[in-house]
């Protein structure tokens, strides 16, 4: 059985959160603890467990709002081409989501996300240049607003990543390495430029593989 521990802590607000993960054949079980649990102290508040079949269902419960989340998942195909659809269904909240990605080739997909019974869809085109670079411009139909990332792969298992959305000036640059060799972590550093000092927030999260 394999397990995975992944842990972030945000040094700013001195706060952190864990996921614990193991596999069981093909199905995967989760637990998670949110920011809520870790500050206030030892309790159910922000603990969620989910049972996983990758690419295919994903069942979360969350332990104090007693509430389920569906995620179904199935594949297409469009002209040919590989439709990646994902159905989101809330019960407490009544909410429901649809993803979809369009997969052109292995440099160009274009993808939705969808709220339905709201105006809230975004439309994002993923372009990758050399298999290294990413450029993924979206544009947010809600609000009315583009966002831009530009994600770099470097040595390997390094990548860098900025992003900013025009809606409120926000500008966010990521460090993330995910190796088998010597663990995963992300680094993340924010700046909003709409304020009259740009002081950056800072926060990280590891994770760690280990057989049980």
């Amino acid at each position: 059985m394999k397990t995975t521990l992944k842990a972030r802590y945000d040094p700013v607000r001195f706060s952190g959160a864990a996921t614990l993960a193991a596999g069981l054949g093909d199905v995967k079980l989760s637990a998670t603890i949110t920011d809520a649990t870790v500050v206030k102290g030892p309790s159910l508040n922000g603990l969620s467990l989910a049972v996983e079949k990758p690419g295919f269902f994903i069942i979360d419960y969350n332990v104090p709002k007693k509430d389920v989340r569906f995620h179904f998942m199935n594949t297409i195909k469009v002209a040919e081409k590989p439709l990646n659809v994902t159905y989101i269904h809330s019960r407490g909240e009544n909410r429901t989501t649809l993803d979809g990605t369009l997969v052109f080739d292995s440099a160009n997909k274009v993808s939705t996300n969808y709220m339905v019974g709201t105006g809230n869809c975004k439309v994002k085109y993923s372009y990758t240049h050399g298999g290294a670079t990413t450029f993924e411009p979206c544009y947010d139909f809600g609000k009315n607003s583009w966002d831009f990332s530009v994600a770099r792969r470097v040595y390997g298992d390094d990548v860098f990543k900025a992003m900013y959305q025009t809606s409120n000036k926000h500008l966010g640059l990521e460090w993330s390495r995910n190796s088998k060799l010597n663990g995963s972590f992300k680094v993340l550093a924010s700046f909003n430029l709409a304020g009259e000092s740009i002081i950056p927030k800072l926060s990280a999260e590891t994770a760690w593989n280990f057989e049980m």
